[in-house]
C-alpha cells in the first residue's frame, strides 16, 4: 500500500506540470513573424506592448507602429474637469514608444469599451482606408489565443494580413502560471474569455 500510494503520488506529480503547462500555452498563440506594413498594439499589451514593438522595429519588421486610444474612464474625466494633464493606456504607450527611440507613431480612434472586439471591429476599417497589406498586432500573451479568433473573424473578408505576437515581456509565464497568484487569475480569466468566446463562435475562422 504505501509504495503504490507512492507511486501514485510520483505521477500525479509528474503529469501536473505537462497538465498545466498545456493549460497555460491554450491561451498564447505562436506564429511567425515576417516584415509588416505596421505593428498595431492592443490596449491591453501596456508596456509589455511597447517593448516589443520597439524590438520589432529594431529587427526591420516595420518602421511604423500604431496605438489604439481608448475612451476616458472617470477618474480621466476627473483629472480633466480639475484641469489636470492625464494619460491614457494609448497615451503612456505612445511615450514610452517614443522613449525606445520609435518615432513613427500613428493614433488609431478611439475605441468602443476599449476591449478586444471594440479593438477588431475598429481594425478593418482602418486598414482599410490606409491600404495596408499587412499587420503585425502585439497582445498581451495570455490574450493573445483569443485575439487571434476575434481578427481571424473580422478580418476574413478583407485582403489584408494580420499575424498575432504575444509580447513577449508580458507578466504572464505560461510554463510557470501557476506559482503565482497573478498568474493564476491571468490563466483563470483567460481561459474563461477564451471558452467563452469558443462557446459564442464555434465556427470562428
Amino acid at each position: 500500500m504505501v509504495a503504490l500510494t507512492a507511486f501514485a503520488i510520483v505521477a500525479i506529480r509528474s503529469l501536473r506540470e505537462p497538465v498545466l503547462r498545456a493549460a497555460g500555452w491554450a491561451l498564447v498563440v505562436n506564429e511567425p513573424v515576417a516584415s509588416a506594413d505596421i505593428i498595431v498594439l492592443s490596449l491591453d499589451s501596456g508596456g509589455a506592448g511597447a517593448l516589443e514593438a520597439a524590438d520589432l522595429v529594431q529587427s526591420g519588421i516595420s518602421k511604423r507602429v500604431a496605438v489604439f486610444m481608448g475612451p476616458p474612464g472617470l477618474e480621466d474625466h476627473e483629472f480633466i474637469r480639475r484641469g489636470l494633464l492625464y494619460e491614457d493606456d494609448g497615451a503612456r504607450q505612445i511615450r514610452q514608444l517614443r522613449s525606445l527611440g520609435v518615432t513613427d507613431v500613428v493614433r488609431i480612434s478611439t475605441i468602443e469599451g476599449a476591449s478586444t472586439e471594440g479593438e477588431g471591429q475598429a481594425l478593418p476599417a482602418w486598414c482599410a482606408e490606409h491600404q495596408f497589406h499587412s499587420v503585425v498586432f502585439v497582445a498581451d500573451k495570455d490574450h493573445s489565443r483569443r485575439v487571434r479568433r476575434v481578427l481571424d473573424r473580422v478580418m476574413k473578408d478583407h485582403s489584408t494580413r494580420v499575424t498575432v505576437q504575444p509580447a513577449r515581456y508580458s507578466n504572464f509565464d505560461p510554463d510557470r502560471w501557476w506559482e503565482t497568484r497573478r498568474g493564476v487569475t491571468a490563466e483563470i480569466v483567460g481561459l474563461q474569455k477564451l471558452l467563452l468566446d469558443v462557446v459564442l463562435h464555434p465556427m470562428s475562422f
